[in-house]
């Protein structure tokens, strides 16, 4: 008839509308949409392995069974088509730029110093366990989620559960807290590393200005040099006052003024950030190839250099060495899930961000092992990189590794590490290597951290941003130079130290338990693995159903009731942090976590309706309103 011939030229249009925006458009699954176990197809006729997805792109062809006078059904779902979406030219872009942002900082010095400081060899028990019922299932789960919904951490609430959208807004004001202090530590480096370019490292002789008396110059030839519980070497006092310069500020009540050498080093820091993340994903997952890779070869030759060291196995029975009775400890197991939950990095934005520049059909689950495993591979490979080299210390002072050892976070890095390479041969060599292996696992990072704000905010504000970008990203790369010169001051290592116990870590554990209430119970376990199924073409086991719904909940439950009830005590060299700076510290964090309740009661005044409709998301209405187009035609 005239109508269906009508009807059919409508929906020819819409399919045809629908692939000119193969890639991106979007076309809402119906909440019926199951795999037939037996054909692999969809209710709507999608073939559960197909290129494209009912949420990206073109209309259903169901074959309904009939005889040669029989019909076939046209069934079309349309919504409005999102703007072309960029993706990863290939697919170790995205890998690299994943394991990059995992692996960082706090592989190479917190891992191995929790480790030993846990038990050594008995560690590992409570850190796998963490790993595989707590990180891994969280990580798996952001990058399904960005995958599926192809958004960041603010817009993507709208298709999960609206009224916890201020969840995106606080990741985002966490992510920049990390780039105020988090990039200070490679202008360090970066500091170290021009420093380097001479014969004779600056931080291996008791001669210079910033010296003092207590400097006790040795190495491994000077054997008749003592040390003595008063000595301080010459590369803790290059690290303390000379880089930092520490001893000009009492404390954070006195900050003084900022290092012109440490300004113009975060300023080249930053400018990098800058270049390789204005242009998206495209350029960064470039760049990555270099970043994420160097300091895995440099990783290699540090270890076989540090395998070489006399007195390397004490070093390396010292991090190995189990202590099984320090499993009926609660502390281990604390530090063990804070240790895997950070080192993964869930809750950030980046893994929302990174997974929704990848094709609607990749296979994240198997993208989540490979990555995640990397990650601890790295973390326990990395030990052995630095206790090798602190059991050489430990030889060369006749003292027990455990002495050497004392020190945790970048002094680790700057003062023990830096010190024992300026005692190798090729220490030039060396010590160049090792601090631009720094630099890059902190770009990596940084890329990551700022492309989650970047998405979160381009996907929130299209119209405004989205063909600005390069202006936003300078703009943000300016306020995260600003916001980092409290760093920069003579006291700005107080500064990195209060940032880094307080303002970033219990605000996004929080952050990442009611984001998985809202995925696991609010949006609901099952519309979730639906989802991935839709992907994938298989559905999460009940492993993974279980850790999201449960176990993951009081994973995280665990960590922040740990916060609460052993509070850290904070101290940096001789400054301990008095009360009113803990204050100042949960202020901080407070500052991200308010705007989850403000967002709350917000979208609850401004939109109509019962709680629950209100709470529903927006994908979820509109499939029960979206119409469908069904044509008959006589089958050929």
């Amino acid at each position: 008839t005239e109508n269906t011939r009508e009807s059919t030229r409508k929906g020819s249009r819409v399919c045809l509308s629908a692939e000119e925006s193969q890639e991106n458009g979007r076309l809402v699954a119906e909440k019926s949409q199951k795999v037939n176990p037996g054909t692999g197809q969809v209710s709507n006729g999608y073939p559960s392995t197909s290129p494209q997805s009912p949420r990206e792109g073109t209309g259903a062809v169901g074959d309904r069974p009939g005889g040669p006078g029989g019909f076939r059904t046209l069934v079309v779902q349309q919504t409005s088509l999102d703007p072309p979406r960029e993706t990863w030219s290939k697919k170790m872009d995205f890998l690299l730029s994943v394991i990059g942002y995992a692996v960082d900082l706090g592989n190479v010095w917190r891992f191995p110093y929790i480790c030993y400081q846990n038990g050594g060899g008995a560690f590992l028990l409570p850190y796998l366990l963490m790993a595989v019922f707590g990180g891994v299932p969280l990580f798996y789960m952001e990058l399904a989620l960005g995958q599926f919904h192809r958004s960041g951490c603010i817009s993507i609430w709208k298709h999960i559960c609206p009224i916890f959208k201020g969840i995106g807004f606080a990741i985002c004001i966490i992510a920049l807290y990390i780039a105020f202090y988090y990039n200070t530590i490679m202008a360090w480096a970066l500091y170290y590393l021009l420093s380097s370019f001479r014969s004779t490292l600056p931080w291996t002789t008791c001669t210079n200005a910033w010296n003092t008396a207590n400097c006790t110059h040795y190495l491994s030839t000077d054997l008749n040099v003592s040390w003595t519980n008063t000595s301080i070497s010459p590369a803790e006092e290059f690290y303390t006052r000379q880089v930092l310069q520490v001893h000009l500020s009492p404390g954070l009540h006195q900050l003084g003024a900022v290092s012109w050498q440490l300004a113009l080093c975060l300023l080249f820091i930053f400018t990098v950030v800058y270049f390789s993340i204005w242009k998206g994903v495209k350029t960064s997952g470039k760049v990555v190839w270099v970043t994420a890779t160097f300091p895995y070869l440099v990783l290699l030759i540090l270890l076989v250099r540090g395998a070489t060291l006399p007195g390397a196995w004490r070093g390396v029975v010292f991090y190995l060495q189990p202590d099984w009775e320090k499993l009926l400890s609660t502390t281990v197991w604390i530090d063990a899930a804070a240790q895997i939950f950070f080192s993964l990095g869930p809750g950030f934005g980046v893994l929302l961000a990174f997974a929704s520049y990848n094709p609607f059909h990749n296979n994240c689950y198997k993208d989540a092992l490979v990555t995640s495993s990397v990650n601890c591979l790295t973390s326990f490979v990395s030990g052995f990189v630095i206790f090798t080299v602190l059991g050489y210390m430990a030889e060369m002072r006749q003292q027990g590794v455990e002495t050497v050892a004392k020190d945790a976070g970048p002094s680790l890095l700057f003062i023990i590490y830096a010190e024992a390479i300026a005692n190798m041969p090729a220490a030039t060599f060396f010590a160049i290597i090792f601090f631009l292996m720094i630099i890059m696992l902190g770009l990596d990072s940084t890329f990551a951290g700022l492309e989650g704000v970047i998405t979160a905010m381009l996907d929130e504000f299209p119209h405004l941003l989205a063909r600005r970008r390069e202006w936003f990203v300078l703009g943000l790369v300016c306020v995260c130079y600003l916001g980092a010169l409290s760093t920069l001051t003579y006291g700005g290592a107080f500064v990195v130290k209060l940032f880094e116990e307080y303002a970033t870590g219990p605000a996004v554990i929080t952050v990442v338990f009611l984001e998985v209430i809202a995925v696991s119970w609010f949006y609901g376990t099952k519309r979730f693995c639906n989802d991935v199924q839709l992907m994938l073409g298989f559905s999460p086991g009940l492993f993974w159903r279980v850790c999201w719904v449960a176990i993951c909940p009081c994973f995280l439950l665990f960590i922040i009731g740990s916060f609460l009830a052993f509070p850290p005590e904070v101290r940096l060299f001789d400054y301990v942090y008095p009360f009113w700076t803990t204050v100042l510290g949960y202020c901080i964090g407070v500052s991200s976590f308010i705007c989850v309740p403000s967002y709350m009661v917000y979208h609850l005044l401004t939109t109509k309706g019962t709680f629950k409709q209100v709470s529903q998301s927006q994908s979820w209405r509109q499939q029960r309103v979206i119409p469908s187009v069904t044509v008959h035609k006589p089958r050929m």
